[in-house]
């Protein structure tokens, strides 16, 4: 089987280098995601939604630890935490949408780094 993946975009931040305690101080801060101009038309009415799931890739996780300790000091396996650390590095985060300016979207509560791989972005949608 073949995984067809694409790049659509990255996030754009002041966050260069993962630090453990660092995750809280990068989801409180405001970041872009650029979604690259090939992608942009896919943004078409993103805006109606105040939340978004972003799908990215681990680019700078090295290796996997089936079992690791989390920042809280909770030992637990890793598809029972958020570490970056997995046998496939996607990583999902929940982001509230502050603006949409063409193929540029600022968001708050992503927890990536500058230049991390954007590979998929769905609206939140709440049951009616």
């Amino acid at each position: 089987m073949e995984l067809n993946i694409k790049i659509i975009g990255y996030v754009r931040n002041d966050f260069e280098m993962a630090e453990r305690d660092q995750a809280d101080s990068i989801m409180r801060s405001v970041s872009t995601i650029e979604v690259l101009e090939e992608f942009a038309d896919g943004l078409y009415k993103i805006e109606n939604y105040r939340e978004l799931n972003i799908l990215f890739y681990f680019d700078r996780s090295q290796d996997y630890d089936l079992q690791t300790t989390t920042r809280s000091g909770d030992f637990r396996g890793v598809f029972a935490c958020c570490s970056p650390r997995r046998p496939s590095p996607v990583g999902l985060t929940r982001v509230v949408l502050l603006e949409r300016k063409s193929n540029i979207l600022k968001v708050t509560g992503i927890d990536a780094l500058n230049n991390t791989p954007v590979i998929d972005i769905k609206p939140i949608i709440s049951p009616e």
